[in-house]
This record gives structure tokens, C-alpha cells and sequence, in this order.
């Protein structure tokens, strides 16, 4: 599945969408990846930054889209 990604929240639905996919909660993923949950829902709601939503400024006024590509296969941690 291709997502393409224009704003922190497409990035942060992206997640939240493949988060569910593998069947894990946001506590569960943020212990994967050394983050705190509380900062993985800011991420799923695109909140996450002044950084993240400067470069997608750029990258908007740019004309760019990013698009993320997930394998088939679920990925298991």
C-alpha cells in the first residue's frame, strides 16, 4: 500500500493507520521505539513539531510529495 504524505497529519494517520494494521497499541509501539506514548499520539495527530511542520512547509511550497511504501508482510519486532 503507497500513502502519499503532504502534511504532518497524513504522516501521523500513516502511522496510526500501520500501527493498527500490526495490531499494536501506542503504548506498546513507543516502548518498541524508545519513545513516550504521550509523543507518539502527538505524532499520529501531526502535532508533533515545529521541525516536522517546517519541513513540510518547504516541502509544500516546493510542490513535493512523499509517498511511503509498506511490504505485504506485516514487520514484527
Amino acid at each position: 500500500m503507497n500513502y502519499d504524505i503532504r502534511t504532518p497529519e497524513d504522516l501521523g494517520q500513516v502511522i496510526a493507520d500501520r500501527r493498527r494494521v500490526l495490531g499494536k497499541n501506542q503504548a506498546v509501539l513507543a516502548n518498541e521505539v524508545g519513545l513516550n506514548r504521550d509523543y507518539l499520539s502527538k505524532l499520529e495527530r501531526g502535532r508533533s513539531s515545529l521541525v516536522t511542520n517546517h519541513v513540510f512547509r518547504i516541502l509544500r511550497r516546493m510542490g513535493a510529495t512523499i509517498t511511503i511504501s509498506f511490504d505485504d508482510e506485516p514487520v514484527h519486532g
